[in-house]
């Protein structure tokens, strides 16, 4: 397949994504539409992963492409005591989780991080709100780090929670978390970035640690990362959808 068509692809799946964020908002009481854009989520995925194997990668830039400005959406400071304590000690007692599903859990620190498989790609950030921006993320690869852990058979997803709160009157239902699964676990470019541009992340883009799945939209790459959770199936976990904008009406899939 050549690059322009892969391009194209990618250009319709995304603006694909947007229009159906966009209905979802204004038809969110119609079950019936409901069903039908739970339909073409599942077709997305479908023709994604039959156009796009596993081993398929984002296109990588020269450094030269990077963006001048790389909006920072989404939260921007958590006001979690635990992360405000944290980022005042330089994350020094900071400490990634990975559990669930796991043969052996994991406590990470950020040397920890830093010593494990590592990979540095400059990828384009595609928002569902229109923008896109290009950087330099570089963090430890995602698989090795599973390897590292273990995962049990029955093991299908990873739920990513994370230390921002974005709707505060919902209580523990109001954090921030995201879920991906293992095919993208997996994937060559999905990091667990402690790097942008060189230097360690900004608070305002995700210190100490965020999630990079290169082959989906911007949602879908968690900031602020406290515990990754391997499980079956996600419908137990806050609203049920697999993360905080999907409980609220975006697809789970938003892959581009």
């Amino acid at each position: 397949m050549t690059a322009s068509r892969r391009t194209w692809l990618r250009g319709l799946a995304a603006a694909g994504a947007a229009a159906l964020v966009s209905a979802c908002d204004r038809i969110a009481g119609d079950p019936a539409v409901r069903a039908g854009l739970k339909g073409a989520e599942r077709l997305n995925q479908g023709l994604h992963r039959v156009l796009f194997d596993r081993r398929t990668l984002a296109r990588e830039y020269p450094d030269s492409a990077i963006s001048p400005d790389f909006p920072a959406n989404g939260s921007i400071s958590p006001g979690d005591p635990t992360y405000r304590a944290l980022a005042a000690g330089g994350f020094a007692d900071y400490r990634l989780i990975v559990d669930g599903l796991v043969e052996r859990p994991l406590a990470l620190d950020l040397a920890a991080l830093r010593a494990l498989p590592s990979r540095s790609q400059v990828t384009r950030h595609d928002c569902v709100e229109g923008w896109s921006a290009i950087a330099r993320w570089t963090g430890a690869r995602l698989a090795p780090v599973l390897d590292q852990a273990g995962l049990k058979p029955e093991a299908r997803f990873l739920v990513f929670h994370c230390f921002d709160t974005l709707d505060p009157e919902a209580g523990e239902d109001g954090r921030y978390y995201e879920s991906i699964d293992l095919v993208d676990a997996l994937h060559a470019q999905t990091l667990l970035a402690y790097e942008m541009n060189g230097a360690p992340l900004s608070i305002a883009h995700g210190a100490p640690v965020r999630l990079r799945v290169e082959r989906q939209l911007g949602y879908k790459h968690a900031k602020y990362l406290r515990r990754i959770e391997a499980v079956a199936d996600y419908s137990h976990i806050s609203g049920g959808k697999g993360g905080f904008w999907e409980d609220r009406g975006y697809e789970w899939y938003a892959g581009i």
